[in-house]
């Protein structure tokens, strides 16, 4: 590691510590799960102040490419993990025919063990863009709501909260913690919705507190927002769900067919 890069003059000393350190991961030659020079070291090798090079590790952890462990060190983050494959997760001969539901079926196929935790079924009064997309009132009760949190391997990977309508739901097992074979798209499938498009909605946006305690988010790590609708035979929205993954450990694949 050089302590000095080209280009670098009037650069703040910080910044020049990290671009060289972002170098170093980019290239390869720090590998994910590698430990980084101690801020006592890379202060020495680029002739700065401690403090100027504990600013330089947090700029670097603000851009999501190291980790701090408390009394560890400072580590390279791993690579991207795939939890999500668009379209696919949704297709009836995958996950239908097993009797998984969409996210156990992924774990699987990584080989990884999953474990869903109910935080909430209730009933509430929709957020607005869940209202319009389901076609309900925003100023009553009107859906059901369940919201469960996600791990893989005992990791927290995703919050996922589910709305369908409450006339739909109401004593049914979709408002009970199990809801059998098939999971929620089943239980719908019962009600007449069989599901045959959806849109996905996605964004990327800082976590709430709670988004980023549960997900265990370090800082200036973000998370996708994907708001899903399921459209049924008859072009009838019927659920929406606002998936809430952490970007530096998701991705999403889709496959789609291109209309002539």
């Amino acid at each position: 590691m050089s302590p000095q890069t080209s280009g670098d003059a009037g650069q703040l000393p910080s910044r020049r510590i990290a671009d060289a350190v972002r170098e170093l991961i980019t290239s390869g030659e720090l590998a994910p799960g590698d430990k980084l020079p101690s801020e006592r070291e890379l202060a020495h090798r680029f002739g700065t102040a401690r403090n100027t090079a504990r600013e330089a590790i947090r700029l670097l952890t603000e851009e999501a490419l190291v980790t701090p462990h408390h009394g560890k060190g400072v580590f390279v983050r791993e690579k991207q993990r795939l939890f999500r494959w668009g379209n696919d997760r949704y297709s009836r001969k995958t996950y239908r025919e097993t009797g998984l539901t969409p996210f156990r079926l992924e774990m699987q196929r990584q080989g990884k063990a999953a474990s869903i935790q109910a935080v909430a079924i209730d009933r509430v009064t929709p957020p607005l863009d869940v209202a319009e997309r389901l076609n309900v009132s925003p100023d009553e009760e009107s859906v059901l709501r369940r919201l469960n949190e996600y791990h893989a391997d005992d990791e927290p990977v995703q919050l996922v909260t589910t709305y369908v309508r409450w006339s739909e739901a109401e004593g049914t097992p979709l408002a009970e913690p199990k809801t059998g074979p098939g999971g929620i798209y089943g239980r719908l499938e019962d009600k007449g919705h069989t599901l045959t498009t959806g849109r996905d909605e996605i964004t990327a946006r800082m976590p709430t507190h709670a988004e980023a305690q549960f997900l265990q988010t370090p800082s200036g790590v973000p998370v996708l927002d994907v708001l899903h609708t399921s459209f049924d035979q008859n072009g009838e929205p019927f659920e929406v769900s606002r998936f809430v993954h952490r970007a530096d450990r998701s991705g999403l694949v889709y496959n789609f067919p291109i209309e002539n």
